[in-house]
């Protein structure tokens, strides 16, 4: 608990209780005599709280601003979320607001919301204010109807088969598939289904937008134990992995490096600084689809260094690429 969060403790103690011995200060608070007694001392010099010792029900209490000789108000400094708090609260409200009323959650979304609005105003905020002030924004989200969701969903947890017919955007091809559902992913703003594929005779995961013609198979589903499902398709990099997983060496520009630095690619990556200001960042991967993006996307301010069939690939692109403004 840092110094703000025992503030706010000793207030709550206070207000509550009206005398706090000091044994259930140090109690509650979890840290020693000296550290409590800073505290009391700091809420008094410096927030103007009227605490006082009462001698009598031997314990601390609020008194009147005049019997601490405090004449401005008493205030707390004010909380916020955390980045974790406040990305959760916030996209909680948006995807409540974007459900389907229609859908089986439809009498439930407004106490939710309620709720949502509730947690969003109690640091020291109005919702409103909070709501106008952060935007959460998607970035190429696409949409899932809400029947082949909710068929999903089912077969996931009743644990049954589906048939499905299934458009594979890097073939460009469709294909009838039988699998066996997993897990769900959300993942970059798109819902995936980690699965077993009876037809390939392995793990896949399968973009639930791409999924057509779904339909709940009687034929219970295949169980895949957690760990070999994150081994095969958790341990590379992105959403397209496998167990076969190789690393790739690249290297920022100095200039690109003052982003790069700062982000985690991979949960398992290595990164640091050379003499020259650039960056060397190493990554495991499975499937280059993912990866081969996000490098395209530095333009110039990356240069792959290994291995060589990514730097062949990655090549490749950026000549394609040129060719069409020639």
């Amino acid at each position: 608990m840092d110094r703000t969060e025992r503030f706010y403790k000793i207030d709550q103690l206070l207000s509550e209780r009206k005398v706090v011995p000091f044994a259930v200060l140090q109690e509650k608070l979890e840290v020693s005599r000296a550290t409590i007694k800073r505290d009391l001392e700091y809420l008094r010099s410096r927030l103007n709280a009227p605490i006082v010792w009462d001698r009598e029900a031997r314990g601390y209490r609020f008194g009147s601003p005049e019997q601490v000789g405090a004449g401005d108000r008493y205030e707390l400094p004010g909380l916020w979320f955390s980045s974790e708090e406040i990305l959760a609260l916030l996209t909680m409200q948006h995807l409540l607001a974007n459900l389907d009323r229609g859908g089986l959650l439809g009498a439930q979304v407004e106490p939710m919301q309620a709720r949502l609005r509730g947690l969003l105003g109690s640091a020291d905020n109005s919702a409103e204010e909070v709501q106008k002030r952060v935007r959460i924004l998607g970035m190429a989200a696409r949409s899932t109807p809400l029947d082949q969701f909710s068929l999903v969903g089912s077969a996931l947890l009743k644990r049954k088969r589906l048939s499905i017919n299934y458009f594979a955007r890097g073939r460009g091809e469709n294909s009838e598939r039988e699998i066996s559902p997993l897990r769900l992913v959300h993942y970059r703003d798109n819902w995936y289904l980690d699965a077993w594929c009876h037809l390939r005779q392995g793990l896949r995961s399968f973009s639930l937008d791409a999924m057509h013609a779904v339909q709940l198979l009687a034929s219970p589903a295949v169980d895949v134990p957690e760990d070999q499902l994150d081994a095969d398709l958790g341990a590379g990099y992105g959403i397209f992995s496998g167990r076969e997983v190789q690393w790739a060496r690249l290297r920022f520009t100095a200039e690109r490096a003052r982003w790069v630095a700062s982000e985690t690619w991979h949960p398992n990556q290595k990164g640091h600084f050379d003499a020259d200001g650039s960056y060397l960042l190493e990554l495991p991967y499975s499937d280059d689809r993912e990866l081969l993006m996000d490098i395209l996307r530095q333009g110039r301010g990356v240069a792959v260094l290994a291995p060589s069939e990514l730097r062949r690939r990655v090549a490749e692109e950026l000549r394609a690429a040129a060719s069409s403004y020639d």
